[in-house]
């Protein structure tokens, strides 16, 4: 059997350095001075639970994999099984081509065919650059077929400081929407609802001992530079998730069994919600032979 990730690739500068991986183009390391800033798993390994995964055309789930195009019905492959569910997109567990190795970046790069439940062909590539303290991704998306089609993309990146305890972590999120989670056979999240005086505000920052989310979040408020900032802190340590205006969502995912650590966190950028190729809710338009390009990044401080 071979590495379940592929190839694996280093990126490095300064006291910073980063690992990609070849099947999935994935996010196996980051950290700066030795320490991890995303939890890690063992090349040979298989990412648990989508850790570092890239996930496109669509991040999170469509419902019954079923969706319609041009007033045609979609069937994707079910790969959420145990609900029913296409989940994630289509690149997971492909291999990525690499198209630029440099010592602080690299691109990689995947065609998405036509094929059940998929109609539309698709070019996607990759960058992930590191500099000083800082990890950069940059994601771009172009339409090779005939015809529109509405994409989305989104991260799976679980984050930490250092050893300290997920617990200790107290999370600051600018999102004034949220879609709690439901846990039951639907898809599986409520409908929309303001956070105001629910236990979904953020906002104001919260320790995340005691809190179980598996939950999207939206009405991301930008910061004076445009993107938003999610922070994760400990102390005087600061690890901020910025995410591009396109990245209009967020989900938070704290299980209490990721491999290697037990209780995580996931920030997952996404550009839209779960089931968006049903909804239409803030898909990315793309029009024959035009692209899209947008990026998220982690920042140490």
């Amino acid at each position: 059997m071979g590495n379940p990730t592929g190839q694996q690739f280093e990126i490095t500068r300064g006291n910073a350095r980063a690992v990609v991986t070849e099947i999935g183009a994935g996010l196996r390391a980051f950290e700066v001075g030795g320490v991890p800033y995303v939890e890690e798993f063992p090349e040979g390994a298989k990412p648990p639970k989508g850790a570092g995964q890239v996930l496109l055309p669509w991040p999170n789930r469509t419902k019954g994999g079923k969706w319609t195009f041009q007033g045609e019905e979609q069937q994707l492959e079910i790969t959420e099984e145990a609900r029913g569910n296409a989940i994630h997109g289509l690149t997971r567990h492909l291999e990525w081509e690499l198209l630029e190795h440099a010592e602080s970046s690299i691109t990689l790069a995947v065609d998405v065919e036509v094929q059940p439940g998929w109609p539309v062909p698709l070019r996607a590539t990759v960058t992930y650059e590191v500099a000083p303290r800082e990890l950069t991704v940059t994601h771009e998306i172009r339409n090779e077929g005939e015809q529109p089609i509405g994409v989305g993309v989104g991260t799976h990146p679980y984050f930490r400081i250092g050893d300290v305890p997920t617990d200790e972590l107290t999370l600051t999120l600018p999102a004034s929407r949220v879609r709690p989670y439901r846990g039951d056979e639907q898809l599986p999240y409520a409908p929309e609802q303001d956070v105001e005086g629910t236990e979904y505000d953020f906002r104001g920052g919260r320790v995340l001992a005691g809190v179980d989310l598996d939950t999207a979040f939206g009405g991301l408020s930008a910061a004076e530079d445009g993107q938003h900032h999610i922070v994760l802190a400990h102390e005087e340590q600061q690890l901020v998730v910025w995410t591009g205006p396109d990245f209009r969502w967020a989900q938070v995912f704290t299980p209490d069994d990721l491999v290697g650590r037990g209780r995580a966190v996931a920030i997952e950028p996404m550009t839209c919600p779960a089931d968006a190729l049903n909804t239409g809710t803030d898909l990315i338009e793309l029009e024959p032979a035009s692209s899209w390009t947008g990026s998220w990044g982690i920042r140490v401080r």
